[in-house]
């Protein structure tokens, strides 16, 4: 009877009590890039000491510059930059990894950092509630190219597809949490005109009254409150 039945849908194109075989979505996901992309490997990054999860999707995207190293316009030196950037955070900062999320260079490529999942070390006390990108470069007195802005942009709306970044997400500059000139004057004038762009929290003092940062922060900040001023 079987047999029968096989037969029968060879022949009539019906599929009689025999289920179908798909593959899992999941294991065959391929992560497509409207931009130039290179990973942790491509760029030769060195494995990191530990890996702390990032609680997603993240509310907030805040955006850097490197100061130093200085502005790359090719690939080789873009991922000379990303390696001298992971050994100073990893080998003078005593951090796990490299500090960003996510770099972008002047060519206009993404360069994966902690990635997606991975909490980044790029923004004192706000690390665990954001996704932090690094425009390689000193954006002071010039804005980064185009293309480069351009690849930031595309990057965060990549994110919000894939579920990384909520879609109602709050972009920032790093001064607004941290007493520092990151991004670079240009560079930040420059943000506040993106979308999504939020004025608020302001300045570190306002760390306190952000909303959708943990409460065990909250506490800390609170009892070691010379940490705002730094």
């Amino acid at each position: 009877m079987f047999v029968f039945a096989l037969v029968f849908s060879a022949i009539f194109g019906i599929t009689i009590g025999v289920p179908a075989i798909l593959p899992d979505p999941a294991e065959n996901e391929v992560i497509t890039h409207n931009f130039p992309f290179v990973t942790r490997s491509e760029w030769g990054a060195r494995t990191p000491k530990q890996t702390p999860a990032l609680q997603i999707p993240v509310p907030y995207v805040v955006i850097h510059h490197s100061y130093s190293p200085p502005a790359c316009y090719e690939a080789a030196q873009c991922e000379n930059a990303m390696r001298s950037m992971q050994d100073f955070h990893m080998d003078s900062r005593g951090w796990w990894d490299i500090a960003y999320n996510f770099a972008v260079g002047s060519e206009g490529a993404a360069y994966e950092g902690r990635g997606w999942e991975i909490q980044g070390a790029h923004a004192l006390h706000f690390n665990s509630v954001s996704i932090g990108i690094c425009l390689i470069g000193d954006w002071t007195n010039s804005l980064p190219p185009k293309r480069q802005i351009k690849t930031v942009k595309s990057l965060i709306a990549q994110g919000v597809e894939l579920g990384y970044i909520k879609p109602d997400y709050k972009l920032i500059g790093h001064r607004q949490v941290r007493n520092t000139k990151c991004p670079g004057d240009a560079l930040y004038e420059n943000v506040k005109t993106w979308e999504h762009y939020a004025s608020f929290p302001a300045t570190p003092k306002d760390l306190l009254h952000v909303e959708e940062l943990p409460e065990y922060v909250k506490a800390f900040l609170r009892t070691n409150t010379t940490l705002l001023e730094e």
